[in-house]
């Protein structure tokens, strides 16, 4: 054996100093903690309890719409995404194209824009939705934004469902059939507890995504967390109204994110060794 071939590599030297990459990180959240500190030192020194007691009670009103909003919109787009789900796994090409269709439309075009859809497009066929009885539901802007926020959101959990399945292997199926197992009992016992895992995050990415997308509501006269901040700034001129309801985001946020950490370790304690 030759001598160069028993050589032993040196490890590459430290770099010395701080690079620049690492200056920057310091730097950036260098100023996030200055901003920080710059909100927080403003709300001390512009504490204004009349603001404070006048407005309080419409933030909490419009925080129970927001949340009331958000969570039937949910529970509505789960319901109607296993549909889109299953006919985006389907081998029927019309059922397929379809669910396919519905899918990009929702994905590709903004919240906004279909919500003013909703909104002000159904509202220019007054006398059709009258004859059908549906008039009552869209005449009501806040069931307007529920119906096009489920809309919205079941494409998209549509996608979730449909990749969480997919990606449990062929195996388990193959498996599941030859004990017997029929393909409601396969998905129900087998594949979907395996699916919620994977889908887990993305759900929650949603669920944070749809919090944050609700203050859209505020511009169809919905008076949420955000329309009572627009009607509280309009009254008094007063920065404050807008960052007292982006820390109620900020706090809604992140227990949510934490409630999806903390689901997340519980249904994945068989897999930690």
């Amino acid at each position: 054996m030759s001598a160069t071939a028993t050589m032993v590599e040196r490890p590459p030297p430290r770099a010395r100093g701080w690079p620049r990459r690492r200056i920057a990180g310091y730097a950036l959240v260098g100023l996030w903690i200055l901003f920080g500190i710059g909100i927080v030192s403003y709300l001390f020194f512009a504490w204004n309890p009349d603001f404070f007691a006048k407005y309080a009670p419409a933030y909490l009103s419009g925080l129970g719409v927001t949340l009331a909003l958000v969570s039937i919109s949910m529970v509505l787009g789960a319901i109607l995404s296993v549909p889109v789900a299953y006919g985006r796994m389907s081998s029927n090409r019309i059922l397929s194209g379809l669910a396919y269709c519905y899918v990009y439309f929702f994905r590709g075009t903004p919240l906004l824009v279909q919500t003013y859809l909703v909104y002000y497009g159904l509202g220019s066929f007054r006398v059709e939705l009258q004859s059908v009885g549906l008039w009552d539901f869209f005449k009501d802007a806040f069931n307007c934004g529920v119906f096009a926020f489920a809309l919205n959101t079941a494409a998209y959990q549509a996608e979730i469902l449909r990749g969480a399945i997919e990606s449990v292997p062929r195996g388990q199926w193959e498996g599941a059939a030859s004990l017997g197992l029929h393909k409601l009992q396969t998905l129900r016992k087998i594949i979907l507890p395996q699916a919620l895992i994977v889908a887990l995050r993305p759900y929650g990415n949603e669920l944070i995504l749809m919090v944050k997308a609700s203050a859209i509501v505020a511009i169809i006269t919905v008076y949420d967390l955000m329309g009572n901040a627009k009607l509280a700034f309009a009254n008094s001129f007063d920065i404050q109204a807008y960052i007292w309801v982006a820390l109620v985001y900020l706090v809604m946020v992140e227990i949510l994110r934490h409630g999806v950490e903390w689901i997340e370790r519980r249904i994945t304690v068989h897999l930690k060794r």
